[in-house]
């Protein structure tokens, strides 16, 4: 195995006809069914990068900027943004494309956190990341920022750290009724 390698060879992509089966009931393709298929992917191209088994680890925020149609092509698109000792963030992109107009449109972005595992089931280490340019060093960067800031929602509302009276004047004008016992 590689020690280092360039986010180009690990780089997939998938084109798929979005079906009647894969509609919500408002006519549009499900969600969930797009979560599945940038899943996949996400998992296509840490495998493809680690050489291992990968599982999802998280997913990093998933907004739904436009509706897909059935009828649409769905094209995703994953790379390799980061990697650490056994984890890798995967950028995955997905752009949906009216066949009959050939407008296409950006439906969302999101990374996904994937981990390689061995035959045994534990961790595996993953080569590192081979940048050549601006873009790579930026998507790094940005990952890395991500996951510090991950780790600071996580411990800042640990149990056994909060303290309540910290964000009581933040919430006066929000929508809840505290009632303390």
């Amino acid at each position: 195995m590689k020690e280092f390698k360039s986010p180009n060879e690990s780089r997939v992509s998938i084109t798929e006809l979005m079906l009647p089966s894969h509609s919500n009931f408002g006519g549009k393709v499900h969600g969930g069914h797009i979560l599945n298929l940038m899943d996949q992917i996400a998992f296509a191209c840490a495998s493809k990068h680690s050489q291992c088994y990968c599982v999802t680890a998280s997913v990093n925020r998933v907004d739904f900027l436009h509706p897909v149609e059935v009828g649409e092509l769905l094209t995703l698109r994953a790379s390799i943004n980061y990697t650490g000792k056994t984890s890798m963030v995967v950028g995955v992109r997905v752009e949906s494309e009216n066949i009959t107009t050939g407008e296409k449109r950006h439906c969302n972005s999101s990374y996904f956190t994937m981990v390689a595992k061995s035959i045994e089931g534990k961790s595996s280490n993953v080569p590192g990341l081979l940048i050549e340019n601006e873009q790579g060093i930026r998507r790094f960067a940005r990952s890395k920022r991500r996951k510090e800031e991950a780790f600071w929602r996580d411990t800042q509302f640990d149990a056994s750290q909060f303290k309540m009276e910290d964000h009581l004047p933040q919430l006066q004008d929000e929508n809840i009724k505290i009632n303390l016992k």
